[in-house]
């Protein structure tokens, strides 16, 4: 999806991939036979077996780098099959917040540009991030979801705020349970 992702986001991003590493860095010889990364990965891990201390702490955040150049979704399954962690669960949570938050500022700007045009503020007003959402998690509805973007923004009720994240959430979690129905 084209989103721009604050700073603040990309910190939360590279510090979800830290927690990760840190995980993956743990994993015994066996657990590292079914592991789905690729060989690289496996190089790494292994790399941090024996240090101890701050050049642990370097590998590990070299093992984080090494893992946001690919696709994490196998592995964050992988871990949580593994050991029970959570941090899959804390993807799909900030996954969830990170799409309220982007439709909500969407929204918001353009709410500004029609207050200083003197336009009015339509619940139909051009979004291409909400087409592509309603795309990428299709049992959401396009209406249901400017409807409570168009609330929160007029009235700031945190209702709205809390209604969207649901939705997201709700999103995020189905699309999960499909893909892992495909597999």
């Amino acid at each position: 999806m084209s989103e721009c992702v604050s700073k603040s986001e990309m910190k939360r991003i590279y510090k979800q991939v830290g927690e990760l590493a840190k995980e993956v860095a743990d994993l015994s010889d066996k657990e590292l036979k079914n592991f789905p990364g690729g060989t690289v990965i496996h190089e790494e891990i292994l790399a941090t077996r024996g240090l101890k201390g701050g050049s642990r702490n370097r590998q590990i955040k070299y093992l984080a780098k090494v893992l946001r150049q690919g696709p994490l979704d196998e592995i964050y399954l992988f871990i949580t099959k593994r050991k029970g962690s959570d941090l899959h669960a804390k993807k799909q949570f900030h996954e969830a917040e990170r799409l309220r938050d982007t439709l909500i500022n969407e929204a918001m700007e353009y709410y500004q540009n029609c207050l200083s045009d003197q336009v009015s503020f339509e619940p139909d007003w051009e979004s291409s991030f909400i087409t592509e959402v309603t795309e990428v998690y299709p049992n959401l509805k396009e209406k249901e979801l400017r409807q409570v973007i168009y609330q929160y923004v007029k009235t700031h009720n945190k209702f709205h705020y809390r209604e969207l994240f649901r939705m997201m959430k709700a999103a995020v979690d189905q699309k999960e349970r499909v893909e892992k129905s495909n597999h």
